[in-house]
């Protein structure tokens, strides 16, 4: 006599329309979800397996949405997710308060806050960090120059010691070509600290500390850009001899090399 079949509880007729509903062929789970819901004949079971599948599965693939009104298109990735409702406060804080430092300091900057670790911690207790990232250019190929600003600030939130540690990483680029060639290419890295306080008040405060080092490290190029004439470029010149004297470039002939060697060696006689 064959064994009763075991009917299956509703936590595993879940997991196995999730199943069939991740392995579906790119652009084809819309069909699979419309053959499980008429299979499982349980409308409770599908909601739950269609809303905890469609997200991953969207995310696994990478779709792309149009957005109204035609602003774009958005790809829908992991890295796109906001984090949790307590993150959330800091980055958004900590957005504005950025927008705000850009707006003013780069004509034609732009920046952006993620959250790179922690997005799941809901409360104090625990640590996270938020990366700021600024990016401006100023093309004017016109004029024979182009230049970019790139800064990247990891931002780590210590819950333990109640401490904000920041890590900045700066990159200035220029291209100089009207009759010649001449590129910048400079780097600089700066760490700074502060305390862990309210979304509003630590938004305010990284915000300070970044404008400090970013304004500093500008005012330290424009100084050594002034001191190229009396220092770098000096030293690139050709030396004067211990006479003091100049070499007499309009008449050099009468400094031929050839005409005196010729003279000792008596060649020409």
């Amino acid at each position: 006599m064959a064994e009763e079949e075991t009917e299956l509880s509703e936590e595993q007729r879940k997991e196995i329309a999730k199943w069939f509903l991740l392995n579906a062929p790119a652009g084809e789970i819309q069909y699979v979800a419309k053959d499980l819901k008429s299979v499982l004949n349980d409308d409770d079971v599908y909601n739950e397996a269609v809303s905890e599948a469609f997200p991953v599965y969207n995310k696994s693939h990478m779709i792309c949405l149009e957005m109204p009104g035609r602003f774009g298109d958005v790809l829908v990735t992991s890295y796109g997710e906001l984090p949790s409702p307590y993150i959330e406060e800091y980055r958004c804080a900590l957005d504005i308060e950025m927008s705000k430092y850009v707006g003013e300091a780069y004509p034609k900057g732009f920046c952006s806050v993620y959250c790179t670790n922690g997005k799941d911690v809901e409360g104090p207790g625990s640590d996270f960090e938020l990366v700021v990232v600024i990016s401006a250019a100023r093309l004017s190929p016109q004029n024979f120059c182009n230049g970019s600003w790139r800064s990247i600030w990891n931002i780590e939130f210590k819950d333990d010691i109640q401490i904000l540690e920041l890590k900045g990483k700066l990159q200035v680029g220029a291209h100089y070509f009207e009759e010649g060639n001449v590129q910048l290419d400079a780097r600089h890295e700066c760490k700074d600290s502060t305390l862990f306080q309210s979304p509003d008040d630590s938004a305010v405060s990284i915000a300070t500390i970044i404008r400090h080092h970013e304004t500093e490290y500008l005012a330290s190029l424009e100084a050594s850009y002034l001191n190229l004439p009396d220092t770098t470029f000096k030293d690139l010149r050709r030396k004067l001899p211990v006479t003091r004297t100049l070499f007499p470039w309009h008449n050099t002939s009468q400094f031929s090399l050839t005409r005196e060697i010729s003279k000792e060696l008596g060649i020409g006689k």
